[in-house]
C-alpha cells in the first residue's frame, strides 16, 4: 500500500515536501499540465491592470524546452535561491534566480572542438541549431545536491554527431556520475538501418524533441527523426539515473521504417503502476496480427503505445491504432503530432472505475483508451476503442492538452481552446467552453494554476511576432489577461516560439521565446500618488469658490490647468481658492506628485452665473 502511495505521489505531484517545485514537462507524471498549489495568482488579480511582465531574462539561444523550478536550492557561496533552469539549443544549461533572474552559473553541453548540430539536411522543425531540444527532468534525491538530466546534441569538425545524456549538478551545473554518455543502442530487426541482425541507433538521423521522463530510478528518452529525412526507425532508450548506464531499449519499428516519438515536445506520460504511454508517428504499422492481437513483426507506427518497464524490461504490454493507419501513415495524417495524457481515475455510469488516457493528432479525432484495454487493431473500424471522439476540433493537433476539475483542455491548430468535461467517465460533445480566439499553427499546449479545485486559470502561449501570453478562466474560458493589451507595449516579452508550454510556480508564469524567457506576475503595487477627492465641483461667479485637491501616497506638490479665471492654485497644500469671473464649465486637469512620479485625474468644474 505504501508502495502505490508514493507512486501516486511521484505521478500527480500531490504532497511533495518541496510543493511548488516544477521537476518535468507539464508538471507530472501523468503529464496534466495543473499547478495545483497556485495560492498567489488568481482571476481576481490577473489582469492588465494588476499583471504583466516582470521581465525577460535573455539566453544564448532558442528555448525549446519548457523551463523548470525548484524552490529553496543552496548554491556554493550564493545563499538559497528558488531557482529557474533553462536549457537553449545553443547547447547551455542555465540556472537563474526565479524571482529576480539573476544568473547562478550557466554550463555548455559542447566538448572541445564541437559545435552545435546543424538543420540535418535543411528540415526545419529545428533551426537555425540543435542542441537541447527536449525538456529535462530534475530529481532533488539523486545526487549529493540533487540532479538535473538533460539531453544534447553536438557535432565536430569532422561532421560527427552526437547525443549525449549528462546529469548535472543542481548547485554547480558540473557533470555527476561518470557522464555524459554517448547515446548508442541496436535492437534485433532488419528495418532501416540494419546490418542484417539488428537495427542501429545513428546519432545523426535523431532527435530528442520529446521530454525526458524520469520513473522509478530511470531516465527514459525518445527519439524523434529530422522531418522525414533518411532512415530511422522507433526507439525508446532507459538509463539508469544512479549511474547512467543503459538498462533498457525498445525500437517499435524494428522491422519496418520510420515510426518515431514526436508529441510536439510533450513528455512520455506514465501511470502510478509504472507503465508508459506515448503517440508514435506515421510509421510502419503490420496490420497482421499474431494471436494475441499484436502486429506479428513487432512494428506499431501511429499507434497510441503502452510500455510496461517490469525489470527494467521495456516491452510493449498494449496499444491502439485507427481502422486506416495505413493510410493515414502513407498521408502523413498520423497521430504521433500530438502529446498523451494519463487521466486520474474517473467512475462510469455503472459504478465501474476507469483508468484512461487520452491523446490526439493530425486526424482530429480525440481518443480516449481504457488503459487496462486500449483497442487494439480492427480492419473494420475504431469500434474496439474505449471512445473516438469526431468532429470537434477544428484543427489538427500538434499540443497536448492539458486536465482540470474533470475536464480536458485542447488547443488545435487554427482554432480555439476547448474545454470537454468528463461525464460518466466519458467526453463531452460539443465542448462546454470555448476561448473568444484562436491559435495558428501549433496551436497550444495549455497549462493551468489552481489551488486545489479553486481559482483555475488556463494559460496558452501565442506563437506569434511578438509572443503572446493568454489567461483565461478555466470554468467559462473568458479572457483574464493578454500580453498584448497593455499600452505602450508594456507586456511584450519577445518573438513567439513553437510548441512552447507556460510553465507556473509560485505567483508566477514563465514562457521561453527564440530569446529568452519572459517572466511575469503580479505587478508592484504603485507608489504613484492616486487622486481621491471628487472629480466634480461646482460654484457662482463673483462668489468665493474652494476645492481641495487629496491623494494617497503622501505628494509633495500638486497641479492644475487650466484653471477659471480668478481661480489660483496653492500648488504645496493643493487647495484651489478664488472668485470666479465668469459662467462656464471646465475640463482641469489635476495633479498629485511625489517622488515616483504623478497622479492626474480630470475635475470638472462648473461655474454658474451670478444670481
Amino acid at each position: 500500500m505504501l508502495k502505490l502511495s508514493l507512486s501516486i505521489l511521484l505521478l500527480f505531484g500531490a504532497g511533495s515536501a518541496w510543493a511548488a517545485d516544477v521537476t518535468t514537462y507539464h508538471n507530472d507524471n501523468a503529464r496534466t499540465g495543473q499547478k495545483l498549489d497556485e495560492t498567489i495568482l488568481t482571476p481576481v488579480n490577473v489582469n492588465v491592470g494588476g499583471f504583466g511582465k516582470l521581465f525577460v531574462i535573455l539566453v544564448d539561444g532558442k528555448v525549446d524546452a519548457e523551463p523548470l523550478y525548484l524552490s529553496a536550492v543552496t548554491f556554493p557561496g550564493q545563499g538559497t535561491h528558488n531557482a529557474l533552469y533553462v536549457v537553449t539549443e545553443h547547447d547551455s544549461v542555465y540556472a537563474f534566480d526565479a524571482d529576480t533572474g539573476a544568473q547562478l552559473w550557466k554550463v555548455s553541453m559542447l566538448k572541445a572542438g564541437e559545435t552545435t548540430s546543424d538543420t540535418r539536411g535543411g528540415c526545419t522543425q529545428v533551426t537555425p541549431e540543435i542542441g537541447i531540444t527536449a525538456t529535462p527532468v530534475i530529481s532533488r534525491g539523486i545526487g549529493p545536491n540533487g540532479t538535473i538530466y538533460v539531453v544534447a546534441m553536438s557535432k565536430d569538425a569532422s561532421s560527427n554527431y552526437f547525443q549525449r545524456l549528462h546529469a548535472l549538478d543542481l548547485t554547480t551545473g558540473a557533470d555527476q556520475f561518470g557522464g555524459p554518455v554517448d547515446v548508442h543502442a541496436t535492437f534485433p530487426g532488419t528495418g532501416d538501418n540494419t546490418d542484417g541482425t539488428n537495427v542501429i541507433f545513428d546519432p545523426k538521423q535523431y532527435e530528442e524533441r520529446a521530454g525526458l521522463l524520469l520513473l522509478n530510478g530511470v531516465v527514459y528518452t525518445s527519439w524523434t527523426s529530422h522531418c522525414d529525412n533518411g532512415l530511422y526507425t522507433g526507439w525508446v532508450i532507459g538509463y539508469s539515473a544512479l549511474t547512467l548506464a543503459q538498462t533498457s531499449v525498445l525500437d517499435f519499428t524494428p522491422n519496418g521504417s520510420r515510426g518515431s516519438v514526436w508529441m510536439a515536445g510533450a513528455g512520455p506520460a506514465a501511470d502510478a503502476a509504472g507503465n508508459i504511454y506515448f503517440l508514435a508517428s506515421n510509421g510502419t504499422f503490420d496490420t497482421t496480427l499474431n494471436a494475441n492481437s499484436f502486429p506479428n513483426s513487432g512494428d506499431y507506427g501511429n499507434a497510441f503505445l503502452k510500455l510496461s518497464t517490469i525489470g527494467n524490461n521495456l516491452a510493449v504490454a498494449d496499444y491502439f491504432n485507427m481502422f486506416n493507419t495505413v493510410s493515414e501513415s502513407t498521408g502523413d495524417v498520423d497521430l504521433g503530432s500530438g502529446g498523451a495524457l494519463v487521466l486520474p481515475d474517473l467512475v462510469d455510469s455503472l459504478g465501474v472505475t476507469r483508468h484512461l488516457a487520452v491523446g490526439a493528432g493530425k486526424d482530429q479525432h480525440i481518443y480516449l483508451v481504457d488503459r487496462d484495454n486500449m483497442g487494439k487493431f480492427n480492419s473494420a473500424n475504431n469500434s474496439n476503442i474505449y471512445q473516438d471522439l469526431t468532429g470537434q476540433l477544428g484543427g489538427s493537433v500538434f499540443s497536448m492538452p492539458a486536465y482540470f476539475n474533470g475536464r480536458i483542455y485542447y488547443g488545435s491548430v487554427g482554432d480555439a481552446i476547448k474545454a470537454f468535461q468528463f461525464s460518466n467517465a466519458r467526453l463531452s460533445s460539443p465542448p462546454v467552453a470555448t476561448t473568444g480566439n484562436s491559435f495558428p499553427y501549433p496551436g497550444s499546449t495549455p497549462s493551468i494554476s489552481a489551488n486545489g479545485s479553486t481559482n483555475g486559470i488556463v494559460w496558452a502561449a501565442h506563437n506569434a511576432d511578438p509572443a503572446i501570453l493568454h489567461a483565461y478562466d478555466a470554468g467559462d474560458l473568458h479572457e483574464l489577461y493578454n500580453s498584448n493589451a497593455a499600452s505602450g507595449s508594456r507586456d511584450h516579452f519577445g518573438t513567439g516560439n513553437k510548441f512552447i508550454t507556460p510553465m507556473i510556480a509560485n505567483g508566477k508564469v514563465y514562457v521561453g521565446t527564440t530569446t529568452g524567457v519572459g517572466v511575469f506576475g503580479v505587478l508592484p503595487v504603485s507608489t504613484v500618488p492616486v487622486i481621491t477627492s471628487p472629480l466634480t465641483a461646482s460654484g457662482n461667479s463673483g462668489k468665493l469658490f474652494s476645492y481641495q485637491i487629496t491623494a494617497t501616497n503622501n505628494p509633495t506638490s500638486y497641479s492644475a490647468t487650466p484653471l477659471p479665471a480668478g481661480v489660483t492654485l496653492n500648488t504645496s497644500s493643493g487647495l484651489i481658492r478664488g472668485t470666479p469671473q465668469h459662467a462656464g464649465t471646465s475640463n482641469v486637469t489635476i495633479g498629485a506628485t511625489n517622488a515616483n512620479g504623478t497622479g492626474t485625474a480630470t475635475l470638472v468644474i462648473t461655474i454658474r452665473g451670478k444670481k
